[in-house]
């Protein structure tokens, strides 16, 4: 879901009343990022408070390269890699997943192995539907055994767009919402569904519905289920002592636009980029009772700060032997304070452009191959800024690129290189640049093998269901990243 999707930041058909109502209840975070501006990298980041280049979300095989965890990756969560529901269960917390995982599917990946209690869902997203013999269509999961797979046991009509998967994630939630309250038990919530991924979905009732088309619908039916969770958990009286935060794992796919594609605002490309389009995301914070009503906050946030932030709220700190990337939030939240802190865009191994204060310095830029782009595949459609929204990896390490997002927040008017502005500024950002990398140690690459023998073709739970596939010999190789 892109920045630019909802009416509170400024999506014109205002068809996200629920989410509308959570800004004007609790706080807009405008200046929120991701991590990374693809799925796994973005999540694993999230979970860990940790860049993808430190807990292993990354590919070497090729240069700048984005990459996730397809059904025939070897990689996924380290063990080494503490993640936010291990840590949390110290302090007595239930932590269930709903939805999508993405952190590796092979059986040590699983995430009731990382700190999770709970899980209905799916380790990939909702591809397919596959022919089963050279691939398999994806599992779903009830904790630790599959319970049926897309499009066979839980429909997604490509036609029609029609699939109820994000009511179920909605029952899921809210029953998972009133065990821990009836047992007064603290809980901690990872609810990531994905119907605003291609090829897009949504249920009946929504069908229809939207100006915007299916994507529309889709954004719908989450608003109109964000709105029920958060309802919910007032008439269960414990909203007051709940922190809700509502995001997204990267920008709108502007490849999938205009049909399956959403909106990244007044913000250059989409997702796959460094530019803001790609990492930029929408943002809610929500803690009634606690947090101010009607607030705007121009924080330079990250998902990786709900980690901290999710420590600091349940009276934990953060892990002293490793380095975390995520700040706590709460003075920002609850007080209104500004903490100074720069943003760093990786796309892959590499460092492509770094954000501090409004100036964002572009080290290198890249949106996809002229190979790739010859194939119709474009992450800027509409959008080419020459210079800038390049199609071969044009290197500025030198001489970066530097532009004032509060005066061009769509990246189109490189500073002048000669001015003292852009000398005063890359001199700032090209320190904070040194001092990152002076304590950056990568962690081993997740994303580099693929084999087609480690999809999902025998998952647990399979044999019950008599839906069990025969695996192809094991020939790993290194995985293709042409992005």
């Amino acid at each position: 879901m892109g920045w630019g999707d909802l009416g509170a930041f400024g999506e014109p058909s205002k068809e996200t009343p629920n989410l509308d109502q959570m800004a004007a209840e609790g706080m807009l975070l405008l200046d929120f990022y991701t991590a990374s501006p693809l799925c796994s990298p973005s999540r694993a980041a999230l979970l860990t408070g940790r860049l993808p280049v430190r807990n292993g979300f990354y590919t070497t095989n090729g240069h700048a390269r984005n990459a996730y965890t397809p059904q025939d990756i070897v990689g996924g969560i380290p063990d080494s890699e503490l993640l936010l529901p291990e840590l949390l269960k110290k302090a007595g917390y239930t932590n269930k997943i709903v939805g999508k995982w993405h952190l590796g599917h092979r059986p040590q990946f699983h995430p009731l192995r990382h700190g999770f209690d709970e899980w209905f869902g799916s380790p990939n997203c909702h591809f397919g539907p596959y022919n089963n013999t050279e691939r398999p269509n994806i599992p779903v999961y009830r904790d630790w055994e599959m319970v049926g797979r897309y499009y066979e046991d839980f429909k997604i009509d490509l036609k029609t767009g029609e699939a109820n998967l994000t009511q179920l994630y909605l029952q899921e939630a809210l029953d998972f919402i009133s065990k821990q309250q009836a047992s007064q038990q603290p809980f901690f919530l990872y609810w990531a569904i994905d119907a605003t991924h291609a090829p897009v979905y949504a249920s009946k009732e929504f069908l229809g519905t939207s100006q915007r088309g299916l994507y529309g619908d889709a954004v719908r039916e989450i608003d109109a289920s964000v709105g029920k969770i958060l309802k919910h958990l007032q008439q269960l009286g414990i909203s007051e002592n709940t922190f809700v935060f509502f995001t997204s794992d990267n920008g709108a796919a502007l490849i999938s636009a205009p049909k399956q594609g959403g909106s990244n605002g007044p913000f250059l490309c989409g997702k796959q980029t460094t530019f803001e389009g790609g990492m930029r995301e929408p943002a809610i914070a929500w803690w009634p009772g606690h947090i101010p009503a009607g607030g705007v906050s121009h924080q330079l946030g990250n998902v990786m700060d709900l980690f901290s932030t999710s420590l600091s709220l349940a009276g934990l700190q953060p892990p002293s032997d490793r380095q975390i990337d995520g700040i706590d939030l709460l003075p920002v939240i609850l007080q209104g304070k500004l903490i100074d802190r720069p943003i760093f865009y990786y796309r892959g191994n590499e460092l492509m452009a770094v954000r501090a204060g409004l100036y964002k310095a572009h080290y290198w830029t890249w949106s996809n191959s002229w190979e790739e782009h010859g194939k119709g595949i474009d992450f800027c459609p509409g959008q080419s800024v020459d210079g800038v929204t390049t199609h071969t990896q044009e290197e500025h390490t030198h001489l970066p690129l530097l532009f004032h997002l509060g005066r061009d927040p769509g990246e189109k008017y490189p500073l002048s290189f000669a001015s003292e502005e852009y000398q005063r500024a890359v001199e700032h950002i090209s320190g904070l640049v040194q001092q990152h990398k002076a304590t950056l140690v990568p962690g081993q690459p997740q994303l580099n093998v693929c084999d087609q023998a480690v999809m999902n073709w025998s998952p647990p739970g399979c044999e019950k269901l008599g839906k069990c596939l025969k695996a192809p010999e094991s020939d790993p190789k290194k995985c293709s990243w042409p992005h």
